[in-house]
């Protein structure tokens, strides 16, 4: 983590360096997104800065393999938060108290969650404000306490770590935040993810696709990430090819919803829709190298982090686009591509585009950008 107020605070040699980190979201064999980018980001800090103290606090009784240093003092604070109530005494009833009897120089909320009623010096992580642009998409006690309590949060937090330049100009324009008081921290990329061989592609796709190649999805499957467009696109483009590709979702049914259920119901090619389950590192390793580019049609997210393993793509569009915000700077390619009107992937590509709803500022983006979701031609 690169932002300027944490390398000041642990440079600061008259300083004593004891941070506190909420890591309730390191969950041995559970971790998502914020879960993995917490992982990545304090197994590195930890050890990068020995001569300073971390105190990891947990919300239930942790594994042993999150202490990632002997500088890490870990503490459980109950109770248990997986509710808005919950979130709310861990924050303000339970934290309060560790801090008065640890004394951190400062707190790093990776889930950008605050403590409203004490005064040390915070860092706020943001990855996304998707409950802002469709809060229809949440539960309603957890879209209420988002919407209530995170413009608090940006406001108490003293810096404010942005996972992409569009979710920092996202707060600035919903919260009106000064832009110095955000750092972007781009997500990287875990050094187990690379290429694989043809021999490993085999096995993977016999594993989990029937032994055909396949399109990928990772992640919990939410309303927000756009899953029930995902269906309906593939089976758009299982119709006007008739290939034999699969549809992989890896990942939890997390707040599945009844629209989803009945638009895999009434899909044509829902025999061709794989769902594995949450799979171990390893296979989410293989199964991500052994698939087709995978599709990134979340609606108000913006925070997936990038990876080294897919194979291959072919674009086809008239002007190639591409921004690499989580390269870690922005970079522009722009290549000349001849339009093949029998693109198989073109009507799927239009399809998902199509059924963004008007409303969705992210979704639109996507459509008038091709980097925001680009199409594998099959081979």
């Amino acid at each position: 983590m690169k932002c300027s107020y944490i390398r000041i605070l642990i440079s600061h040699k008259d300083l004593k360096k004891r941070i506190a980190v909420n890591t309730r979201m390191l969950l041995p064999g559970k971790m998502e997104g914020i879960g993995n980018y917490t992982f990545e980001t304090m197994r590195r800090l930890t050890v990068q800065h020995p001569d300073a103290e971390f105190i990891f606090i947990f919300d239930r009784p942790f594994d042993s393999s999150f202490l990632f240093s002997e500088n890490i003092i870990p503490v459980v604070a109950f109770p248990p938060a997986r509710h808005p109530i919950l979130w709310y005494l861990w924050h303000e009833w339970s934290l309060p108290k560790i801090f008065k009897k640890y004394k951190p120089d400062v707190f790093i909320s990776m889930d950008g969650y605050q403590s409203l009623s004490t005064k040390t010096p915070s860092l706020a992580v943001i990855h996304d404000l998707n409950f802002e642009h469709f809060p229809g998409d949440l539960p309603p006690f957890n879209r209420i306490y988002y919407r209530h309590y995170f413009p608090k949060f940006t406001t108490h937090a003293k810096k404010i770590a942005a996972v992409s330049q569009f979710t920092k100009d996202d707060l600035i324009k919903c919260y009106n935040i000064d832009s110095s008081k955000i750092d972007v921290i781009y997500n990287g990329v875990n050094e187990k993810f690379i290429p694989v061989n043809d021999q490993i592609k085999s096995l993977t796709r016999n594993k989990f696709a029937k032994g055909n190649p396949y399109f990928l999805f990772v992640g919990a499957l939410h309303q927000r990430k756009n899953i029930a467009n995902l269906l309906r696109a593939f089976d758009e483009f299982k119709k006007s090819t008739s290939s034999n590709f699969q549809l992989v979702l890896t990942g939890q049914k997390r707040w599945w919803t009844k629209e989803m259920e009945d638009v895999l119901k009434t899909i044509a090619s829902n025999k061709d829709v794989i769902f594995t389950g949450r799979v171990s590192d390893e296979d989410r390793r293989t199964v991500v190298g052994a698939g087709r580019p995978g599709r990134r049609l979340r609606s108000g997210q913006r925070h997936g982090l990038a990876r080294r393993c897919a194979g291959p793509e072919r674009t086809a569009h008239d002007r190639v686009r591409r921004i690499d915000e989580n390269a870690g700077r922005r970079r522009l390619h722009q290549s000349e591509v001849e339009h093949q009107t029998s693109d198989p992937l073109s009507k799927w590509r239009d399809r998902v585009r199509a059924g963004f709803r008007e409303e969705d500022p992210v979704a639109n983006e996507a459509a008038r950008n091709p980097q925001i979701m680009h199409a594998a031609a099959p081979s």
